[in-house]
């Protein structure tokens, strides 16, 4: 069966149809219980009005949004099979010859084209409202209505210039204005040579970000075995900017797919782990095929020739009751990897894996009987 004739179009329309009902009922039903629970936050709060209510519960759909899209997807392909097993559509599709993996190859084409506009369309999108929820939670919590940054304890932050030189980046406060300048208080910029030996200091009562460039205030210049030098103003230019010291405070997943690998590769320059980022990207990119392996579990269960009474109601508990099994048991597994118990690589690919074979397997097994 071709990939683009009458019936493969017929059910890949049905699937995707079936997942935007699915997608946007849990959607409805995710808002209204993030929207009680942004009331019952703001609730006796004067100082915070409906409308930062509103972009409070708006954002935060988003975090729930990306764990529910491989059971939104596995629901609609239960439906999906459903139905047709109900209207004999599949008893008729299997006497015309066709295999069971000749019905599903379109669905898992299209399937796993839903998975990569999610992770390249809807994931910066979605990055970008997790970020802005962040800054809403820390506006929240620190009363300050025009905070943007996410952190009260300052600044600590590394960067490697090149192979002989390193930065330390210290202050003890920073702030945001509307018009995007960054202020800090107290800053410190230590340079190290490859043995950690420091090599400079600058020691500043106070600075600005401007792009790259720190425009450091009342500045002590200090090098081993020199006199101290004072100076009014420098301006001290480095890789770092606003989006590297907002990645200091935010989480992995608020940052969009296609600045993971730039932010992994600065982060292992500098000599931190990228342990986080790496799951996080690895899972991203996986994502495609866990929405195939979910929609396999899904014609496990419910593509059989005949489905009537309790076994409906059977397999749909089953299936259901499998895919959260395998939900829990991916976490346990993401854990593993990022505590270092197992390779990166590993974690995030395994489950994922292990569900496409399963599912392969009791496929063919039901394609033979």
């Amino acid at each position: 069966m071709k990939i683009f004739d009458i019936l493969s179009r017929y059910v890949t329309r049905q699937l995707l149809a079936n997942f935007f009902i699915v997608f946007f009922a849990i959607l409805g039903i995710i808002m209204m219980f993030d929207s009680i629970e942004a009331l019952r936050r703001v609730s006796g709060r004067d100082d915070l009005t409906l409308g930062f209510t509103a972009q409070y519960a708006l954002t935060r759909i988003t975090k729930t949004v990306e764990i529910v899209i491989p059971f939104v997807l596995m629901v609609a392909a239960m439906i999906t099979f459903w139905r047709l097993s109900k209207n004999n559509e599949f008893v008729i599709i299997r006497s015309a010859g066709v295999s069971v993996f000749g019905f599903l190859k379109p669905l898992m084409f299209a399937t796993f084209l839903l998975g990569v506009a999610d992770i390249v369309l809807f994931n910066p999108i979605a990055a970008k409202m997790y970020e802005w929820h962040e800054v809403l939670s820390y506006r929240m919590q620190t009363k300050n209505p025009k905070a943007v940054l996410f952190s009260s304890k300052g600044l600590w932050i590394r960067e490697a210039v090149d192979d002989d030189k390193i930065l330390l980046i210290q202050a003890r406060s920073l702030r945001q204005d509307d018009d995007g300048t960054v202020w800090m208080r107290d800053v410190s910029i230590t340079e190290l040579n490859k043995n950690s030996q420091i090599i400079k200091s600058y020691e500043a009562y106070f600075a600005t970000l401007d792009g790259d460039t720190f425009h450091l205030k009342d500045v002590k210049v200090i090098v081993g075995g020199e006199p101290v030098q004072t100076i009014n103003d420098y301006a001290y230019k480095t890789s770092i900017n606003l989006q590297r010291i907002k990645e200091n405070f935010i989480k992995p997943e608020a940052i969009s797919f296609w600045r993971l690998p730039d932010t992994i590769s600065f982060y292992e320059k500098s000599g931190f782990s990228a342990r986080q980022h790496w799951m996080r990207f690895l899972n991203l990119l996986i994502s495609p095929l866990l929405l195939v392996g979910m929609l396999m579990l899904a014609a496990v269960f419910m593509l059989q020739n005949t489905l009537r009474g309790s076994a409906i109601m059977w397999r749909v508990v089953l299936s259901i009751a499998a895919g959260f099994t395998f939900y829990f048991a991916s976490q346990v597994v993401f854990a593993f990897g990022l505590n270092g118990y197992i390779p990166v690589w590993l974690a995030a690919i395994a489950p994922t894996l292990i569900i496409i074979l399963v599912s392969t397997s009791l496929l063919i097994q039901s394609d033979e009987v």
